[in-house]
């Protein structure tokens, strides 16, 4: 047995005897240093993969999803017992040290029949720790009996039949830890997104956090604001502008504005893209690139209305370039629901 193997043993031993020594426990103390697989955290109950959630951890869902490769995603927070959110206007909401943001990423083998199971990818787990908050991603096994972190990233192929029959196919890419950094900078400093009142405004799910005292100082519902969903949209061209325009907002905002915003890492090229932005210049519409090159496909605006093919922002979230597709990171694929919702927007102008 070579030194690695036998200290992969000794670590998979270690986690069986936590596991089983802390079963009458809650989850982990997430202030210490990360675990060397999801389960040593103890976030949810009985089979992993199930991702039933343990005591103190909670599902969420938000109103304008990151598009990542078509990947289903299942969304939780861990708050600490005795501690709760705080509840603010703009940003991220305020979460106590100790607490979790876990983000598990899947695909049903048959995205028809999800009732045949699912293949888990990875699981991104940002711990709120005393000095701020981390970010480690762990990847699932096959046996699909628990993940291990990877600091450095991996890649891996998957595959699944998509909603209209057909196999897909992917070598899919899980983001190293300083890529994470890259998406979740705000002036500098690591920070969650999705976390915020627009995108978790939805269904009632803040009012009963507030009831059942995970969520403080909520304010009354109309003060609230709410991202529109966009994935109700099925027809863009056969949809009323005001709606439209609701749903590309708030597509933007889900998939751009973590970085498209003046305080974010694109905050150089002064194309903001957050559902707020009431700047037309500032949003891109008839705004020259800070510097013109590849990513622009010769187009000499960010958005020329009526006209979404002399629009650099189309071009962009139409390419599966690296060095010219946006995002830059989680998406190797088209996703063609959210062109064709672009493409109607600016059409619609």
């Amino acid at each position: 047995m070579t030194s690695g193997s036998g200290f992969r043993l000794v670590t998979a031993v270690f986690t069986v005897l936590s596991l089983i020594a802390g079963l009458s426990f809650s989850v982990r103390n997430t202030d210490d240093a990360p675990e060397l697989y999801l389960s040593g955290y103890r976030f949810f109950t009985g089979n992993l993969s199930d991702l039933t959630p343990a005591e103190g951890v909670f599902e969420y869902e938000v109103n304008a999803p990151l598009f990542t490769d078509y990947a289903e995603k299942k969304r939780f927070i861990y708050l600490p017992e005795g501690t709760l959110l705080t509840y603010t206007s703009q940003g991220a909401f305020e979460f106590p040290a100790g607490a979790a943001i876990i983000k598990n990423f899947f695909y049903f083998k048959d995205a028809g029949s999800p009732d045949k199971g699912k293949r888990m990818a990875e699981t991104r787990v940002l711990l709120k720790g005393s000095t701020g908050w981390k970010a480690f991603t762990y990847v699932w096994n096959e046996s699909q009996s628990d993940a291990n972190l990877e600091v450095a990233g991996a890649v891996f192929p998957v595959s699944w039949k998509n909603m209209d029959g057909k196999q897909m196919h992917l070598d899919y890419v899980v983001p190293n830890t300083n890529q994470c950094k890259g998406c979740h900078s705000f002036d500098g400093q690591f920070t969650p997104a999705g976390v915020n009142a627009a995108q978790l405004n939805r269904n009632n799910q803040l009012q009963r956090w507030a009831g059942s005292g995970r969520l403080a100082q909520l304010p009354e519902p109309s003060a609230i604001p709410a991202l529109f969903d966009y994935t109700t949209i099925d027809d863009p061209v056969r949809t009323d502008k005001t709606v439209l325009e609701k749903g590309a907002r708030a597509y933007l905002e889900g998939n751009c504005a973590h970085c498209h915003n003046p305080h974010g890492p694109a905050s150089t090229s002064g194309m903001f893209l957050e559902a707020t932005q009431t700047d037309p210049e500032r949003l891109g519409i008839m705004k020259p690139p800070v510097a013109a090159g590849r990513g622009s496909g010769d187009r000499k605006f960010g958005i020329v209305p009526g006209k979404p093919h002399e629009s650099i922002l189309l071009y962009r979230i139409e390419s599966t370039d690296p060095g010219i597709r946006m995002p830059e990171l989680g998406r190797q694929l088209v996703h063609n629901e959210g062109i064709a919702l672009i493409k109607a927007w600016i059409r619609s102008m």
